[in-house]
């Protein structure tokens, strides 16, 4: 896979950042391409736009003026799709935009130059955001729920983060489906590892999104993401994560209030459901015009406020309760792993001893497959093998790095290759089940081997992959033994399944 940030274009110097701008597709795309083709780059800084339309759809066309590079993420979410992007950017730094914002004419310059002045002790850094209201009428409610994004403490409208931090907290949990609390997920998440968040200098406009009439009641699938949140970040996450309370708490007692009456009224107590219903009603009133208030007033926006009033209530607190059995007991995120190393042979490709024949290469059944999957996601691939072979004289240097050679021809080209020459009886320190190779594969690519995974078919492969502290996946094949299974932290049936483990987080 091409390296994002190595094809930086005719710029003055080398990009201390990728920018990743996940999209579906909207028309906003446009307006925010062309506002950062037209915008000063004293550096041509790569941009990885992020499709993330499900299914066969016409593909995006990159922009002319500037380093785009489209990827696809198949309609898993924003968290997911940015996730892609920053896995597939090969900067220190990377640089969040939503599609739907328009940077000023001097961000690139102000970008730069606020992650130039970040000290080591900042993780991130987030840029200033300005929502457009109109000047001859009040804001509708629609209009000032955005404009909360300009006092928000910490959204992925504009912000830029180490990515090593990224690698190592495994990025963007991808269980926040929507738009919602993803960023504020990471944002404690970065902070739990001891760095701060700080503001920049840069600035965007946020525009006010068109909206419908039940754009507000469809937000309140968000409270099943707060539910996730409290799962795991425990009751006072809103606090640790400068998140209003909102009027929750209202919403659950009118709608306690409602299905009691209902009971109520069902088994003959009337005037209890009357009671209850009145209580009801009247805090639905209270709600109504709480939101009626500081807008317009028209008629049209009235209509919305009570309709729509009427209605959140008991949507947010059926998408709590959807949310709470769904995410009681969720564990912590970790993500897919930023490199992937594999054992070559019985793993890869069918083992025969001490080959130094590129002839004699024959992929295992959908290792190709299982590849392509890893370097569509971005993450990046590499071969550890011990090859004993040449320490004992039976095969040379050379027909082993041929044999490597028709192994990457086959299935795709490797990021990193490490081999090991040495027989058992040197004892050597690269040899597995030791990690020094683990180890140099990590370091040749700058990647913590935390934020690793090693995959083979032998106890060997797994060992050096758990002491380098890599995630370690055993894929048995009819000669591994039965002890080395009952051992691995992680079996999986075939590569696929190693696939879909290491991509669902599985660490």
């Amino acid at each position: 896979m091409t390296s994002a940030g190595t094809e930086a274009g005719a710029g003055t110097g080398t990009p201390p950042t990728t920018l990743v701008v996940p999209t579906i597709g909207r028309p906003s795309l446009d307006a925010l391409l062309d506002a950062l083709a037209n915008g000063t780059r004293p550096v041509d800084v790569p941009v990885l736009l992020v499709d993330d339309r499900a299914g066969d759809v016409k593909p995006l066309e990159p922009r002319t003026g500037l380093a785009v590079q489209v990827l696809r993420s198949g309609g898993r979410g924003p968290a997911a799709a940015r996730n892609v992007g920053w896995h597939a950017s090969r900067t220190p730094w990377v640089s969040f935009l939503d599609d739907d914002v328009l940077p000023e004419a001097d961000w690139f310059e102000d970008l730069l130059a606020d992650l130039a002045r970040t000290p080591a002790d900042v993780v991130a850094s987030k840029g200033r955001v300005r929502v457009p209201l109109p000047s001859d009428r009040r804001a509708t409610d629609w209009e000032r729920a955005t404009a909360g994004l300009e006092t928000a403490f910490w959204i992925t409208a504009d912000m830029s983060v180490r990515r090593d931090a990224l690698a190592g907290i495994g990025g963007f949990d991808e269980r926040f489906r929507r738009a919602y609390r993803e960023d504020a997920d990471l944002a404690l998440r970065l902070q739990e590892t001891g760095r701060r968040i700080a503001d920049g200098r840069r600035r965007i406009v946020h525009p006010v999104r068109p909206a419908d009439d039940w754009v507000s009641l469809r937000m309140q699938a968000g409270n099943a993401d707060d539910q996730l949140m409290r799962a795991l970040h425990g009751p006072d996450w809103r606090e640790r994560a400068r998140a209003g309370h909102g009027r929750f708490s209202r919403h659950v007692a009118i709608t306690g209030a409602a299905v009691t009456a209902l009971a109520a009224l069902a088994t003959g107590h009337r005037r209890t459901a009357g009671g209850l219903a009145v209580a009801a009603g009247a805090g639905i009133a209270e709600f109504a015009g709480a939101r009626i208030a500081p807008g317009p007033r028209d008629a049209a926006e009235v209509r919305r406020m009570l309709l729509t009033s009427a209605t959140i209530p008991f949507a947010a607190t059926w998408h709590s309760m959807r949310g709470f059995r769904r995410h009681r007991g969720a564990r912590p995120w970790r993500g897919a792993p930023d490199l992937v190393l594999f054992d070559r042979d019985g793993t890869l490709v069918h083992d025969e001893p001490y080959n130094g024949d590129p002839e004699l290469v024959r992929p295992v059944p959908g290792a190709r497959e299982a590849l392509e999957r890893l370097r569509a996601a971005g993450l990046r691939v590499g071969l550890v093998t011990n090859q004993s072979g040449i320490g004992r004289g039976l095969i040379t240097a050379a027909q082993a790095d041929a044999v490597n050679a028709r192994v990457e021809e086959l299935l795709g080209p490797f990021d990193v290759m490490v081999m090991c020459p040495h027989a058992p009886e040197e004892d050597c320190a690269c040899r597995k089940p030791r990690p020094q190779m683990v180890l140099d594969a990590c370091a040749r690519l700058g990647v913590e081997p935390l934020a690793a995974a090693m995959v083979g078919d032998t106890g060997a492969d797994v060992a050096a992959g758990s002491r380098a502290g890599a995630v370690a996946v055993l894929v048995p094949n009819p000669v591994t033994r039965p002890e080395e299974i009952a051992a691995a932290p992680s079996v999986a049936a075939d590569l696929a399944e190693a696939v879909d483990l290491l991509l669902a987080g599985v660490r």
